[in-house]
């Protein structure tokens, strides 16, 4: 294996330095573009041009290092990029006898970065990279923090192929230069461990798969009526609603969920659904739930209810916001979902003691659901973090919840230029309709999904720019570890262009579905269990013997474009 010279890097690195600098002045007229046909990144990339060379990559104990700091987060990236990268093994006699090397082999890729701070990432973190590859011997990465370096490394290393006529790896389109930044900053996946407990290697195994997307959120949906897995110290008795004993998380297992993702740059927003689909939680404490006979919404006639609320909301945020150098609470993002969601409120009328409450504050049932679901909120918003909250909390209340509330858009009756109009952040993943996000529709076909355009219908960017982004929802109910991936990909990566590449890139089908069909083959080479692209029920086997790239299944549909 061949390694970096000390002149060689100084000489390379200056290179890069300046093409870069040349680069940076002319970003405004670069598009993707090419004088041959481009490499099939997913996602697209903001802005790229690519040359007609292929240059040979000669891979390293040391191919990737970083200059002008030092960073045990991409130290551990390098290692597993180096893995993704250069899965096949190539021998010094390789690398000596092949015919096709280029004068000037690319021998490295250098990393710089303006913030090395390896702190928890937050919506406002800075994604963005810039990826050269010029005619000196380095590749160059320069990103303003280490998670838009995390991005530029996926990039690079989409763009690395085995050769395997030549028995080396190459790379093609260069020279080539890259400025990327996501079009949303907020871009994830829900996994709902309520409804199926998922083990901790499930866990890991999804959240390796996010930055492959360049997703960058795990909503956990950490309960629901069927099982609350949680442990909660303030709370002992809420983990007797698991399914089982060792179906649970401890908070240890939580913490270290939490910092797997960070290392992956993937923030971790924990959700517990209230006021409805809280059963899980009457087993432990009866008494915050209306009946033995009628279970939710939660009692808000009890003080109790609130209480333990707020005991479980200071454990997960640390009663304060989190800052540089000073992560908060089990889960260190700065924000909470709250769900709100289905709530039926018949049980509070047929409650004595709760319809008596309501009856003294003349209250009607919707008012008691306005009252809970504002009162959590400002609990979150008192500890400095920004709740989340599904759809049907806006429906019902409109401009009266506090402006610091995000609002969960999944169905399709949310008038989302009403939400943004009046000022909210919203995060959209409207479900159950033909171009749904919900992946656990499993008729919805990833040309569909792709067509599901978060803006549609805001008729302003000033208005869309109050869009986050959105969601994948992984619903669990028919969903556990044996078929998660599966159900998962290769739908999410379409949700994920949709939600990383810019408006105008992403309209052409066909040619999305050729990237797309290849990135499925480099996701099975990763160890992501990815169904066949073109299934009509999403995680269908394979229908017969075929190859990755040309796998037979239903063909590409015309859908209503939203």
């Amino acid at each position: 294996m061949a390694k970096l010279g000390s002149s060689r890097v100084l000489c390379g690195l200056l290179s890069a330095l300046l093409i870069l600098e040349a680069a940076s002045s002319s970003l405004s007229s670069l598009s993707l573009s090419s004088s041959s046909s481009p490499p099939l990144l997913w996602p697209l990339p903001a802005q790229a041009s690519f040359g007609a060379d292929v240059v040979t990559v000669i891979p390293s104990t040391t191919f990737f290092s970083t200059v002008g700091g030092s960073s045990s987060l991409l130290q551990g990236a390098f290692d597993r990029y180096m893995q993704l990268t250069f899965s096949h093994a190539v021998s010094a006699t390789d690398e000596a006898n092949d015919p096709f090397r280029q004068q000037q082999p690319l021998l490295g890729a250098f990393v710089l970065v303006d913030d090395w701070s390896e702190d928890y990432p937050q919506l406002e973190t800075d994604e963005s990279y810039n990826l050269t590859v010029d005619q000196s011997e380095t590749a160059t990465i320069r990103a303003k923090t280490v998670f838009g370096a995390l991005r530029g490394l996926e990039t690079l290393s989409q763009l690395i192929k085995y050769n395997f006529d030549t028995a080396a790896y190459e790379l093609q389109g260069a020279p080539l230069f890259i400025a990327d930044s996501p079009r949303f900053p907020h871009r994830g996946l829900m996994v709902d461990t309520g409804r199926h407990y998922l083990p901790l290697s499930a866990l890991r195994s999804i959240i390796d798969s996010l930055p492959y997307i360049k997703l960058n959120v795990l909503h956990w949906h950490m309960v629901d009526t069927q099982s609350f897995p949680f442990q909660s110290k303030s709370n002992p008795k809420l983990w007797q609603g698991a399914y089982s004993g060792p179906e649970r998380y401890t908070q240890a297992d939580v913490a270290a969920i939490v910092d797997y993702a960070r290392l992956r740059g993937v923030r971790v927003i924990v959700e517990f659904d209230m006021p409805g689909h809280a059963q899980s939680w009457c087993k432990g404490y009866p008494e915050i739930c209306p009946s033995p006979t009628c279970l939710t919404p939660l009692n808000m006639a009890n003080t109790e209810t609130f209480q333990r609320i707020a005991a479980l909301i200071e454990e997960v945020t640390g009663g304060k916001p989190s800052a540089k150098g000073s992560p908060s609470g089990l889960f260190p993002d700065n924000f909470m979902h709250l769900g709100g969601d289905e709530v039926e409120t018949g049980c509070w009328g047929k409650t004595p003691a709760i319809a008596d409450w309501l009856r003294a504050r003349n209250m009607t049932e919707d008012d008691g659901y306005a009252y809970f679901v504002k009162r959590v909120a400002k609990m979150v918003i008192d500890t400095g973090h920004r709740p989340m909250q599904w759809s049907e909390v806006f429906d019902h209340f409109k401009g009266k919840l506090p402006k610091e509330t995000v609002i969960h858009v999944w169905k399709d009756v949310t008038n989302v230029t009403e939400v943004v109009s009046l000022g909210y952040n919203v995060v959209r993943n409207v479900g159950y309709n033909n171009v749904s996000w919900y992946l656990d529709n499993l008729n919805v076909m990833w040309d569909a999904v792709y067509q599901n355009e978060p803006c549609q219908g805001i008729p302003s960017q000033d208005l869309c720019n109050l869009v986050l982004g959105g969601h994948g929802e992984m619903w669990g109910e028919t969903v556990d570890a044996s078929d998660l991936q599966q159900t998962t990909f290769p739908r999410l990566a379409a949700i994920a262009e949709r939600l990383w590449s810019p408006r105008n890139t992403t309209q052409d089908l066909s040619a999305a579905a050729e990237r797309l069909r290849s990135f499925r083959c480099l996701l099975l080479e990763r160890g992501i269990a990815a169904a066949p692209i073109d299934n009509k029920n999403a995680r269908e086997a394979p229908s017969g013997p075929a190859s990755c790239y040309s796998q037979p299944g239903a063909s590409t549909k015309e859908v209503l474009v939203v």
